[in-house]
């Protein structure tokens, strides 16, 4: 009796050592909740991408094309004051003067060349005699008179005595066009002119920047 129990024991015990030594051989399950999927590298989106600068970059204006100034025009007689300046003196009967002439506009123009001179007997009476003759020593520039800048011109006017043949009428200033202009304005300046043709008391020089 106690022989077949030994043995029934012993074939209980062999059969359940032989289970575990297959489950330890076998393969090993995996362990729950990994995965052996292998893991996906992350690839920005295209809306993550920063955009080229190009792309969103604006268009500028060229300071050229907005800054530039307008040309300033001609200076005319309705924009312009005239004044003389008497301090240049004198020499063998004749008088020295400078013709000033002033942008009393609000905008800049150009003053360039010989002003039309002549006697008048007033503001607005007709030329007496020979009107001024050019004196070309000095070279013509290109003013620009910016508002309330001037520029001058030298007078010079012979005194009428001087002329035996001169036939004299008094005059009572200057009318002075400005270079071309046909309008004219007026310098209060009492002197005998020659209403003879042929006798030239005066002379003009080209306009020069104070």
């Amino acid at each position: 009796m106690w022989t077949q129990r030994i043995r029934t024991g012993l074939v209980t015990t062999t059969a359940a050592a032989s289970l575990l030594l297959l489950a330890a051989c076998g393969p090993s399950p995996s362990p729950a909740g990994t995965s052996s999927a292998p893991p996906t590298s992350s690839t920005p989106s295209a809306s993550s991408t920063p955009s080229s600068p190009s792309a969103t970059a604006t268009t500028t204006p060229s300071p050229s094309a907005t800054s530039a100034a307008p040309e300033a025009t001609l200076c005319k007689a309705a924009s312009l004051t005239a004044s003389t300046d008497s301090t240049g003196g004198g020499a063998a009967g004749s008088i020295y003067e400078k013709l000033i002439l002033t942008n009393s506009g609000t905008a800049p123009c150009i003053l360039e060349g010989f002003a039309g001179v002549s006697l008048t007997a007033d503001a607005n009476g007709e030329p007496i005699g020979e009107p001024a003759t050019r004196e070309t020593t000095t070279p013509v520039t290109k003013i620009e008179l910016a508002a309330g800048k001037s520029a001058w011109a030298e007078i010079r006017y012979t005194q009428a005595g001087n002329y035996g043949d001169c036939t004299k009428v008094p005059a009572a200033g200057f009318r002075i066009y400005p270079p071309n202009d046909t309008a004219s304005l007026f310098v209060a300046e009492p002197h005998d002119a020659c209403s003879n043709a042929g006798i030239k008391l005066l002379t003009i020089t080209a306009f020069q920047a104070v």
